[in-house]
């Protein structure tokens, strides 16, 4: 049986059908009207009419950003989309004659690697996505850990540093502010203002006017040491987090998603060494695997797609 899946950003909404095997036979994309609520289901709606047509499809999974309720059916908040308390799933099951489920999506995207991608042959995965913020999932004896409320799994919202640098969720010092691709890229700034090795991103700040993003990628790539330097410093902070988050969890294997992450064992080196340098009773039980995200941007609407698929073989 195939499924579709539906992954909401801020900006864009990516849909595919996908096979049991996690395959994606056809895909679709459209711009996300943030601003409309009922714009944005007029759209969900149709990109599973469009993907459904003429196929073998019984379930259709949505991810969003935020936070989803336990019943994976009403989106609670939703950053960047005018959602508070949406119950969305009966709004799509009164359009569509499919099972349908809701889920956040970082979990789909975690769920994705743990099922056809980076973490396929263990049994407890945490996987950290590593874009403008920081997203996380966690998966433990081969179930996707949702809370009580299904709200958990907020990675990027564990506090790393007490009365530290305020973050958007209103706490202060959370691993977002740390270990995510906007802290890179104040990180990359502070180096550029002091000068020494940060020459080269003063001097490309200088002839662009501003740093970006891209403008990072790029340096480290080509091997800038001041560039090298910001990335290490956001490496050393996720370290960090890992070895709080293993001394909990003791995952088998962290996984490392979003556009940050392509830097490969430029990034995973200064994690794999602070996480043991923080790491509680080192030496005493064996040590987890660090690795890249295999899956990238199809991570999303491949894990919501799976997770409606199991939703309906267990009814």
């Amino acid at each position: 049986m195939h499924a579709i899946g539906i992954d909401i950003g801020g900006t864009k909404i990516a849909g595919a059908l996908v096979s049991e095997l996690g395959e994606i036979l056809a895909e679709d994309r459209v711009v996300t009207p943030a601003g409309d609520s009922d714009a944005l289901v007029d759209a969900v709606v149709t990109m599973i009419e469009k993907l459904s047509d003429g196929q073998d499809v019984r379930a259709a999974g949505v991810a969003a950003p935020g936070f989803i309720d336990a019943a994976q059916s009403t989106v609670y908040y939703t950053p960047n989309i005018s959602w508070r308390h949406e119950p969305l799933r009966a709004r799509l099951l009164e359009r569509l004659p499919l099972d349908i489920t809701i889920d956040n999506d970082a979990n789909a995207a975690g769920w994705a690697e743990f099922r056809f991608g980076a973490g396929r042959l263990v049994s407890d995965m945490t996987m950290l996505t590593i874009g403008t913020g920081v997203g996380g999932a966690i998966v433990t004896q081969d179930r996707l850990f949702r809370g009580g409320f299904g709200a958990g799994a907020e990675l990027g919202h564990m506090r790393v540093v007490p009365d530290g640098l305020p973050c958007g969720c209103g706490a202060k010092g959370c691993i977002e502010q740390y270990g995510s691709g906007r802290a890179l890229l104040r990180m990359a700034n502070a180096i550029a203002d002091v000068g020494g090795i940060g020459l080269g991103l003063a001097t490309v700040r200088e002839q662009n006017g501003v740093l970006t993003g891209q403008d990072v990628a790029t340096l480290i790539a080509d091997g800038d040491t001041g560039a090298l330097q910001a990335l290490r410093e956001l490496g050393t902070w996720l370290g960090q987090a890992c070895a709080s988050l293993s001394a909990i969890l003791d995952p088998q294997l962290f996984v490392f998603g979003g556009g940050v992450a392509m830097s490969g064992d430029l990034l995973l080196d200064p994690i794999r060494e602070s996480y043991l340098q923080h790491l509680p009773a080192r030496g005493y039980h064996p040590e987890p695997e660090f690795v890249i995200a295999e899956l990238v941007n199809d991570a999303g609407v491949v894990g919501a797609a799976d997770l409606a698929r199991l939703h309906v073989e267990a009814l």
